[in-house]
């Protein structure tokens, strides 16, 4: 029987029959599953599980279909990958102007975090007062081709288009605690996900959502991730990280496979001396680089 992962918390799933229609209490069958790759969570909200029900309200997960798509961190406590969402067609960054403040560098690199769905940076609390540089950021992603919205739950600004950008297609909203993420999803769904203030200490959300969630309504697919306050990209090999970065991506430097990172003949710095290339873009391209290079090596991990 085929299922579709609706809630996961601490190794026990909500489970949906593509079958039957019923929902299911799941469990990994023998709690390990075998899989090609390492993984913390091997099965994760969204996720089509392979399985077989033993009462009707429970059943055993055996395995999971490859994924079309996933939103997948570098969980830095078991130095392994971690998959948020799988199986979305849109990927939803939520940002607010200032509380908590506007940050270039995680929307960069939750671009990077998601792999095999579209992008969608959404600005929300769009009726906050918003810094004169943020729209020239907005901008910049709008030229690299990813899809942007300004959007507003007290006021209803960009709501309804909103509704129609994701209306028929499963959208993972993902984005720092504090952004109004679940509100937005209230706003847009009806529902009455728990939500929380930003802590004026620290200008920095309090986590209120601490599990992803697959909500479903009137033609609209979410997954509520939670709350997070940095994002560490999910990359193994080094040379992937300039798939989200199309701007690096298409230079043609005279050497193929030039990581753009001040090797010989990388035309890259020039570029951005130029103009052409962002150059707080390419800082953040540098700083993930830099990330992954001080990551441990995998023979040196904890692999229990």
């Amino acid at each position: 029987m085929r299922f579709q992962i609706r809630r996961s918390i601490n190794n026990i799933y909500q489970a949906y029959s593509l079958e039957d229609g019923k929902l299911y209490t799941a469990r990994i069958k023998g709690k390990v599953m075998k899989k090609d790759e390492a993984e913390y969570s091997p099965v994760a909200v969204g996720d089509i599980a392979i399985g077989e029900p033993y009462s009707d309200t429970e059943a055993l997960i055996s395995g999971i279909e490859d994924r079309k798509s996933c939103f997948r961190r570098w969980n830095t406590k078991r130095d392994l990958n971690q998959t948020i969402a799988a199986n979305q067609d849109l990927t939803a960054i939520v940002a607010s102007p200032s509380s908590p403040p506007f940050r270039p560098r995680f929307i960069d690199r939750a671009i990077a975090s998601s792999s095999g769905a579209g992008i969608l940076i959404i600005l929300n609390k769009a009726d906050d007062e918003i810094p004169d540089y943020i729209p020239g950021c907005l901008d910049l992603y709008r030229r690299l081709g990813f899809s942007v919205l300004m959007a507003s739950s007290r006021t209803g600004e960009g709501i309804d288009e909103l509704k129609e950008m994701i209306r028929g297609r499963v959208t993972a909203f993902v984005g720092q605690s504090g952004v109004g993420k679940s509100t937005l999803i209230n706003t847009v769904m009806g529902t009455e996900l728990r939500t929380g203030e930003v802590s004026y200490k620290y200008n920095r959300g309090r986590h209120t959502t601490n599990h992803s969630l697959f909500i479903e309504k009137d033609g609209i697919s979410i997954i509520d991730t939670p709350g997070v306050r940095e994002i560490e990209v999910p990359f193994e090999d080094i040379t992937l990280v300039k798939e989200s970065f199309p701007e690096l991506k298409d230079a043609v430097c005279q050497y193929p496979g030039c990581l753009h990172h001040g090797e010989q003949g990388c035309i890259v710095p020039d570029l951005v001396e130029k103009g052409v290339i962002d150059e707080g873009r390419y800082d953040s391209y540098l700083r993930i680089l830099s990330s992954l290079e001080e990551r441990k090596p995998f023979f040196m991990r904890n692999k229990k």
